[in-house]
């Protein structure tokens, strides 16, 4: 059986259970971070990740997969603190996450500088993916882009070809960050399309926010997954609309291109808010679920969008 990397070591696709494709531990500006620590207290943090954690596998989730990449303050230390103890599997990824412009320390590097010939950060994403991240021995297993309202500038473009480059060449696959109400989605397909990207691997995250099903259609037909991960953050729209949208999708036959999950965090640096409030990964399971059986989505349906589209993914 095909195997996934987790911050654990290798899992037997056929182990992930229910997964939640777009979670979540720690985002965090790492600079402020480090030079105004006042507000974060390692120790507290990564205990209160681990109570939100087990609660969670207490709840029947099994996995969850943490696109957090750079620009959005990934430390594979941490996690493996938090991993040593939480019952879950946390897969974690590689790429870059921006709206407009690429980091500075990508600026003036090009292709012409790697013996490869590939965008350097490519050969960045293919060594996390196929040797490790940093010293820490966890290997990324899937990769992470955006695109955003601003729409495809240089910056958004070259990530985009680099992280469908690496893909093409590891078999990663791909959770995009898009706009829906731009309809970005159609916009990351055709370049990693252009690429030779497999789009049956590429999840388009945030599809939940649309409003037109017609949108999510074209994404679905395309081959992709329609990241439904919004759940219980407090984002527009309501949780009767999504609910609406999902069961409207599995009664024209799409169960298959969907995957569910809340884009929540146990601590963002983003915003001020009460901790108590943060990492719910149970919305799903208290909430969703219920709305989703009373618009007559089947348990195989659950089940489908749940564990076999996330273990496809992974395969």
């Amino acid at each position: 059986m095909a195997q996934v990397e987790t911050v654990r070591g290798p899992v037997d696709v056929g182990s992930l259970g229910t997964t939640l494709m777009h979670e979540h531990v720690f985002v965090l500006n790492e600079e402020i971070r480090r030079n105004y620590p006042a507000d974060f207290n390692e120790d507290t943090r990564v205990a209160h990740a681990i109570g939100q954690l087990r609660t969670a596998a207490e709840r029947g989730i099994h996995t969850i997969a943490d696109p957090t990449v750079i620009g959005l303050g990934r430390d594979i230390t941490r996690i493996k603190r938090v991993a040593r103890d939480a019952p879950v599997n946390i897969i974690v990824a590689t790429g870059i996450y921006t709206f407009s412009e690429v980091p500075f320390y990508f600026r003036y590097r090009s292709r012409r500088m790697t013996a490869s010939g590939e965008d350097p950060m490519t050969d960045m994403f293919v060594a996390d993916l196929t040797t490790g991240i940093g010293d820490t021995g966890v290997r990324a297993a899937f990769l992470k882009c955006a695109i955003d309202e601003q729409g495809l500038t240089r910056g958004v473009e070259r990530v985009l070809r680099a992280v469908a480059r690496a893909h093409v060449l590891t078999g990663a696959p791909v959770t995009v960050h898009t706009h829906p109400a731009t309809q970005a989605g159609l916009v990351a397909v055709e370049v990693l399309r252009d690429e030779g990207a497999d789009l049956s691997r590429v999840v388009i995250g945030h599809s939940g926010d649309s409003r037109d099903p017609d949108y999510l259609i074209r994404l679905a037909d395309a081959g992709c997954l329609l990241g439904m991960d919004r759940f219980g953050i407090g984002m527009p729209p309501s949780l009767e609309w999504r609910s609406d949208m999902i069961a409207t999708l599995c009664e024209r036959g799409y169960a298959e291109s969907m995957v569910l999950s809340h884009d929540a965090a146990c601590y963002i640096d983003w915003y001020p808010h009460d901790e108590e409030t943060a990492g719910n990964y149970t919305y799903i399971h208290d909430e969703v679920l219920p709305a989703l059986a009373e618009r007559g989505v089947s348990a195989a349906q659950i089940e489908t969008m749940l564990v076999g589209n996330p273990r496809r993914s992974f395969s």
